[in-house]
């Protein structure tokens, strides 16, 4: 059965939310000054996601990214998949920015990417920098393997969605 709940703070004012298989987990930072009013939706039962969240819930005004890649101000790609991950994350960081959005609130990622297998042989470093970038924040993600992206030298393009609380 599908609910949304509604998850209580801590006294860092992180989201918690219960897991039936052990102690409430820290799943979203929050922040004293901003009251969060982005959810977390963790259906009954299922088990904790690691690295995403399975949705999100949010009010406030949206803040959408169109498909970007990872070049520089010059129109310049990153040299290699890790590189290109890693300039796409600190252009969204930038177009949020603008919009007067930040990571923490991000409600959505989608990631396309060229090759799966390069995705999947580089989780360790992609969640480095992701971490290192973006922070420890998760909003509901998919991934999509395509054929190719409009830049041909593009290893990964990624569209964001952020919810600015009123």
């Amino acid at each position: 059965m599908w609910r949304r709940r509604r998850l209580r703070l801590d006294k860092q004012g992180a989201l918690l939310v219960s897991n039936p298989k052990g102690p409430a987990l820290s799943v979203l930072p929050g922040t004293k000054s901003e009251p969060s009013a982005i959810e977390v939706l963790q259906p009954s039962g299922w088990p904790m996601p690691k690295g995403y969240a399975n949705g999100m819930a949010a009010e406030g005004r949206l803040v959408v990214t169109g498909g970007v890649i990872g070049w520089d101000s010059a129109n310049r790609l990153a040299d290699g998949f890790v590189a290109q991950v890693r300039q796409t994350l600190e252009n969204i960081v930038a177009i949020l920015a603008a919009g007067g959005a930040g990571p923490q609130h991000l409600v959505r990622l989608t990631w396309y990417v060229v090759d799966m297998d390069e995705y999947l042989a580089n989780l360790k470093a992609l969640g480095a920098i992701y971490r290192d970038v973006i922070g420890a924040h998760y909003p509901a993600m998919a991934l999509v393997a395509v054929v190719r992206l409009v830049e041909k030298a593009a290893r990964v393009e990624i569209e964001a969605t952020a919810v600015v609380p009123r």
